[in-house]
């Protein structure tokens, strides 16, 4: 069954009710289109709306951990933990999801959701107070999306290039809140390129939002060092995005009232057009946008109160708007997490609180400047330090790829015979292994894959498997390519019957996958556990006595032994005391 995720409309905030459907029945794009759905509604309702979300979203994690899709897992998990981050009293949660994500990334290779990961880590150290930890973070991401990633087959061109736009973005939003503004503007523009040639309306709303609201921290902060021209500009360029998002967000995931425009519904837009032109006129639709229904995030708060604040300075109701800012910074006393627009914020009250002061010194206003010029220097040397941690994870990045690819498999990316061999002496060597299983794999019919078709789809086939392999197998086990058609598995903790059901599980998983990237090829597994004082080429010689009986069974099956080996089919047993494993490819 395949449902669509309709836009809410019409000043919904609530999650609309769906049909009594049990989440077993629908698809995997419909679990992360609901997801994304929650997200977007989620960051823009009331606490109570946000609450509810978040379950219904626990509800999709849980049936998409109970698949073992790793790429919609990923993607389950991060619109989790995102929608957590937005939602206070609920940040301290999102930790857990957040480490799971990382580790579910890093180990089924998908390079933009650990990125993603790497992002939302450092949103919530801002959330925390730890810019020094959010620096660390976001080069970490920055490295991983330096290289021109090759595309997951898996999700598609498209859905990869919006993973990637929305990683961009993540990271965009970070180094904004640290003030970065050229960085975060850099990297926008990348985000820019992929939406447009692969973003949805709501991702390009959502992208726009985004812009819009950096120009906007941007001009504030050049204005403190009296920039005030080039502020002038970001400020025009925010309003003109703001002007131009009305089209993608009318067919946006966020909730709306479908008659009224965006800047009267999105505290960042209406902010962007009274910044840019300070009038009487935009008066009321500020004093909407600043008591709005809903949860609104604190740089919100802040942009829009030193928007409404100009307006009505501008309409001569300065009192008001010392009284606005004076709110503002009372409801935000003990809020950390946007330190540079905290303190445009105090700069703003600062100034309108002069107006009606007689004994303003000129020296007063010349230290007032010289401690902008100070912060703006320690901006510089955030920057800086950014820009160090970003080439030490750059070099970190190769340097880890270049042992990756000694310890690796061009192929099929899997560990090789090098680093299996390392791994299973390690674990022979550790006290608390036991119990571990061994297994090895043999595919069914991949000769006459390479006979009939080509070795191109043999290569092919050969990277399914092992795609299908890892995937399916649980985080701590071990999967390595041994050589030819041939994969070792080891699973550290696993008896031999609970290994037994986990690879039954690949074997079912391999033997579903569609013709065309499968040819008809099947596993077969021998799986045994392993013995005291039992080295590794005694023990992957009975892994391959198992593998032998379950292709004596007609393949596509595991069979587990727990007695002594059984040689394989004509050779005889006592020629089999010393077995020679196949050469590696």
């Amino acid at each position: 069954m395949n449902r669509g995720c309709a836009p809410l409309r019409d000043d919904t905030t609530a999650v609309r009710e769906e049909p009594a459907t049990t989440l077993s029945e629908v698809s995997d794009a419909w679990l992360v289109g609901r997801a994304r759905e929650l997200n977007a509604v989620g960051q823009h309702s009331d606490p109570a709306g946000q609450r509810s979300t978040i379950r219904e979203a626990d509800n999709l994690l849980a049936e998409a951990q109970r698949r073992g899709e790793p790429r919609i897992v990923a993607q389950l998990l991060r619109h989790c933990a995102s929608m957590r981050l937005a939602t206070p009293g609920l940040v301290d949660s999102a930790d857990p999801l957040l480490d799971e994500l990382l580790i579910h990334s890093r180990r089924h290779g998908l390079d933009v959701l650990q990125a993603d990961a790497r992002a939302l880590r450092g949103r919530r150290a801002l959330l925390g107070g730890s810019e020094d930890i959010a620096l660390t973070e976001i080069a970490h991401g920055l490295a991983m999306l330096d290289e021109e990633l090759v595309p997951d087959r898996t999700l598609g061109r498209r859905s990869w290039e919006r993973l990637l736009a929305t990683a961009l973005i993540d990271i965009g939003l970070v180094l904004t809140q640290l003030g970065v503004y050229e960085m975060a503007d850099e990297v926008m523009a990348r985000a820019h390129q992929r939406i447009r040639e692969s973003g949805g309306p709501h991702e390009i709303a959502v992208h726009m939002i985004n812009r819009c609201r950096m120009l906007l921290g941007w001009g504030l902060r050049l204005e403190r060092i009296g920039q005030d021209e080039e502020a002038a500009a970001r400020f025009a360029t925010a309003s003109a995005i703001a002007v131009a998002v009305e089209g993608p967000w009318r067919e946006s995931l966020f909730p709306r009232v479908s008659d009224r425009p965006a800047a009267e519904q999105m505290p960042v837009l209406g902010a962007a057009h009274a910044l840019a032109q300070p009038h009487a006129e935009h008066i009321d639709r500020l004093e909407v946008l600043r008591t709005l229904d809903r949860a609104i995030h604190p740089r919100e708060k802040i942009i829009v109160a030193i928007a409404l604040s100009r307006c009505l300075t501008r309409a001569d109701q300065g009192e008001r708007a010392v009284q606005v800012l004076s709110e503002t910074r009372a409801e935000l006393d003990a809020d950390t997490s946007e330190p540079t627009l905290r303190i445009s914020l105090a700069r703003e009250y600062a100034h309108l609180t002069d107006l009606d002061s007689a004994d303003v010194h000129e020296a007063l206003r010349e230290y007032a400047l010289e401690l902008e010029t100070e912060l703006w220097t320690m901006r510089q040397a955030r920057l800086s330090t950014l820009v160090t941690r970003l080439e030490n994870s750059r070099l970190s990045h190769k340097h880890d790829a270049i042992t990756r690819q000694a310890l690796q498999d061009p192929l099929t990316g899997l560990s090789n015979r090098r680093a299996l061999d390392d791994r299973l002496e390690a674990l022979l060597n550790e006290p608390d292994a036991d119990p571990l299983a061994v297994a090895l794999v043999d595919l069914d019919g991949f000769k006459g894959v390479n006979d009939r078709c080509s070795h191109a789809e043999g290569d092919d086939v050969l990277r399914t498997v092992a795609v299908t392999l890892r995937d399916t197998l649980r985080t701590d086990d071990f999967v390595a390519r041994y050589g030819g058609d041939e994969f070792v598995v080891l699973l550290p903790g696993a008896t031999l019957g609970a290994a037994e059901a986990a690879l039954q599980r690949a074997v079912e998983a391999v033997d579903r996958l569609p013709a065309e990237l499968i040819h008809g090829v099947t596993l077969s597994i021998g799986v045994v556990a392993m013995r005291p004082q039992e080295s590794a080429a005694q023990v992957l010689a009975r892994a391959d006595a198992a593998m032998y009986q379950a292709k004596r069974g007609g393949g596509n099956r595991v069979a587990a032994l727990a007695g002594g080996a059984i040689p394989p089919p004509d050779q005889p047993a006592e020629d089999h005391s010393v077995w020679i494993p196949p050469d590696a490819l």
